[in-house]
């Protein structure tokens, strides 16, 4: 059974930091490209950020390039979001998503139940 499990959601004051991890199981975690996508009551599904399956090339949504960076760790099926410089805006649920796409694709194979993260004072 494939499964993406989310974790490291929470709640934060502007400016701090977050690292959402997404442990994956029941496929081949190495050759997929990982994505994490948002979703937000006001904008709907948001893409946030991938990553490739080979040399880890990455990708952001402008709303989040230098504050967020996403990396993986294929040995331990895991990929992870780190997110800095947190604004209010940046409150949402937050998803894992798999894709045998590139990392310009915005077509998923799997997703995660998500991990909810409110940036608040």
């Amino acid at each position: 059974e494939v499964q993406l499990v989310e974790s490291g959601g929470g709640l934060v004051q502007p400016g701090g930091s977050l690292r959402l991890s997404c442990v994956a199981s029941g496929f081949s975690f190495s050759v997929y490209t990982m994505a994490w996508v948002r979703r937000t009551p006001g904008k709907g599904l948001e893409w946030v950020s991938s990553i490739s399956s080979g040399d880890g090339t990455a990708a952001y949504a402008d709303s989040v390039t230098a504050r967020f960076t996403i990396s993986r760790d294929n040995a331990k099926s895991t990929a992870y979001l780190q997110m800095d410089a947190l604004r209010p805006e940046d409150t949402a649920r937050y998803y894992c998503a798999a894709s045998t796409g590139t990392i310009y694709s915005r077509t998923y194979d799997a997703w995660g139940q998500g991990t909810q993260v409110t940036v608040s004072s």
